[in-house]
């Protein structure tokens, strides 16, 4: 009906952004390690990326599956039980990087809940800064009757 019109950004690939979704956990992690109080990270740099790669695979398997069984609490609170789920997320990440051999520990629920937020603020701002967050705006004008 509407002619679109071309993007005014590149769009990248999907391989690209994967990526940079992957890069982005990795510094957001990093910055939650950094901040907060009760997760400690030692080893090798390289080893943050794979926290991140299963803080990524976790969010995308788990999460909709938590959400859609916590979605009473989940309205009833507004939205806000799901830092709760951020936290147990971040719990069993670390589960799975000790598992692993990786010494990346969230010590008790309020580090993980605090350590959360801040992957959730530091991602967002991140991915609005490359530009990965899209907005469009559709504006349709009807003729009047």
């Amino acid at each position: 009906m509407y002619p679109s019109s071309p993007p005014t950004t590149p769009q990248r690939s999907e391989l690209s952004r994967l990526f940079l979704r992957w890069l982005i956990y990795s510094l957001a992690i990093f910055a939650a390690v950094w901040i907060v109080p009760g997760i400690e990270f030692t080893g090798p740099g390289w080893q943050i990326g794979i926290v991140a790669l299963l803080f990524g695979l976790l969010n995308a398997l788990l999460r909709p599956l938590l959400y859609f069984l916590t979605c009473p609490l989940v309205i009833l609170t507004l939205g806000l039980f799901g830092l709760v789920i951020n936290a147990l997320l971040l719990g069993l990440t670390s589960a799975l990087a000790d598992q692993l051999g990786i010494h990346f520990v969230v010590n008790g629920f309020w580090p993980a809940f605090f350590g959360g937020m801040v992957i959730s603020i530091v991602s967002t701002a991140l991915q609005y800064l490359a530009g990965d967050v899209q907005f469009r705006i559709v504006v349709e004008r009807r003729p009047r009757n």
